[in-house]
């Protein structure tokens, strides 16, 4: 009787969307307050007696960067996934919900109740603060921020495998897909409707509703729990019943740092995602200062990207399963988005090149992590993806973390005493980093070909 009751649950199609569903909302919820501040630069650097917080360049690049501190500095993405294998997916899962949910609602606090004025002398020269003054607010909002970069990533995580838990031997590349392209809407909602809502109702606001939706998004998740719950009781498992093999062990590390393949992808995934999300933290006040788009529609042309990607990120997967060329196809998403980001640093000031220029990388920004991370398992075999993964999250982490607190501290130095911003250097830099990203997708094809991974087929 109990296998019989396991198979209905296991083969209904009906529990298995629902529970992605709900996983993939609570993931979306995560991804509008990881980018419900970025369309908001414009708005904190007006000086206080315009409605604006008084923040500086440097101050927001600080901020921006902050989500991968704790992850970075206190190995809490290894720390994450010993806990996830650990305690399972309904512990971790619902640790990592309370944890942006006490993120976002410190940064809640940092906007709409203390003071902008206060400052502190801040002396961490891995962060490039020497001393200089930062505003007290904005040590309080990223140490928030950090906080929920803590549950973000083992959100990520989490939900990764959920899904891997519910659909094994069902439809698991399409359901990766739409979870992937919920995340994406979050990501669009955040750039899109963050500077309207600001401009209406306050700067605070924007925050108020993503704290709001992580909230929803944990009660959310306590419901699959109870669906889990009743599976591990058919299945006649516990929470952390997966197998020996399954679990992080710091002991493939060994085999994982022999790959070079390895590190070829993991170097890819830092310099492709951190000219990308870095970049669209400072799009919107590039939209505003270098083509003039008004401030509430500015967040609209950056939103291009993860509308985009909705649609062409499951159809450039299928794409991958059905002709391959793995390595090919990442070789020219870094060219696209190399060229997107050039036309950027160029002097061209037609917002209808913006726009273009935001579609073509739409394109890039679907074509290059729908073959990137489906090719992770070709490379690294199934024992070792616990590990793999989390010391690409990791790198990743330090890319995501470094690059806008550079790129904060550049556009300081380039403000005039109007308050105009030059950005030619800093979209030089991210240029930069593009051109970086294209000889690794090369060498990338090139060990391919060697170690015959299976990239191209």
């Amino acid at each position: 009787m109990k296998e019989t009751i396991v198979r209905k649950l296991n083969e209904s199609a009906a529990a298995r969307w629902i529970v992605l569903m709900i996983v993939a909302f609570t993931m979306m919820t995560g991804y509008v307050v990881a980018k419900e501040m970025s369309p908001l630069q414009y708005l904190l650097e007006l000086p206080t007696s315009s409605g604006g917080m008084g923040w500086t360049s440097s101050e927001f690049g600080l901020f921006a960067g902050s989500r991968g501190f704790f992850n970075v500095f206190l190995l809490m993405l290894f720390v994450g996934g010993i806990i996830l294998d650990k305690t399972g997916v309904r512990f971790a899962g619902t640790l990592s919900c309370v944890l942006m949910l006490a993120g976002t609602a410190i940064d809640y606090y940092a906007i709409a109740f203390a003071s902008p004025l206060a400052t502190s002398n801040v002396y961490f020269p891995l962060l490039g603060l020497n001393g200089a003054p930062i505003k007290n607010q904005v040590l309080l909002a990223a140490f928030g921020f950090a906080l929920f970069g803590i549950g973000y990533e083992l959100c990520g995580i989490t939900v990764s495998k959920v899904i891997v838990k519910w659909f094994t031997g069902h439809e698991m590349a399409l359901a990766m897909g739409i979870q992937v392209a919920l995340a994406r809407l979050g990501t669009a909602l955040a750039l899109a409707g963050s500077p309207a809502i600001a401009q209406h109702f306050g700067i605070s606001i924007p925050i108020l509703v993503g704290l709001l939706s992580v909230g929803i998004g944990l009660i959310s998740y306590l419901c699959y729990c109870v669906m889990d719950v009743r599976l591990d009781r058919e299945l006649g498992t516990t929470d952390n019943g997966s197998s020996e093999d399954e679990k992080f062990h710091f002991s493939d590390m060994k085999e994982t740092i022999k790959n070079p393949g390895f590190w070829l992808i993991t170097l890819l995934c830092m310099l492709y995602y951190s000219a990308l999300y870095p970049f669209l933290d400072f799009a919107t006040k590039l939209m505003i200062a270098k083509y003039h788009v008004q401030p509430d529609l500015a967040g609209t042309i950056p939103a291009i990207l993860p509308f985009t990607s909705i649609i062409l990120t499951p159809l450039f997967g299928g794409m991958f399963d059905r002709v391959g060329r793995g390595a090919t196809i990442m070789i020219a998403g870094t060219i696209m988005l190399t060229l997107v980001l050039m036309v950027f640093a160029l002097p061209l000031n037609s917002s209808w090149i913006a726009v273009a220029a935001m579609l073509v990388l739409g394109i890039a920004f679907s074509l290059l992590p729908a073959v990137l991370w489906p090719a992770v398992p070709r490379i690294v075999p199934m024992k070792q993806l616990g590990t793999a993964y989390s010391i690409i999250y990791y790198i990743q982490n330090i890319g995501l973390m470094v690059i806008p607190i550079l790129i904060g501290s550049v556009l300081q130095r380039n403000t005039a005493t109007d308050g105009s911003v030059d950005y030619t250097s800093a979209m030089w830099i991210f240029t930069a980093i593009g051109v970086a990203s294209i000889i690794v997708a090369i060498l990338l094809r090139q060990v391919d070909r060697r170690n015959n991974y299976g990239l191209e087929k």
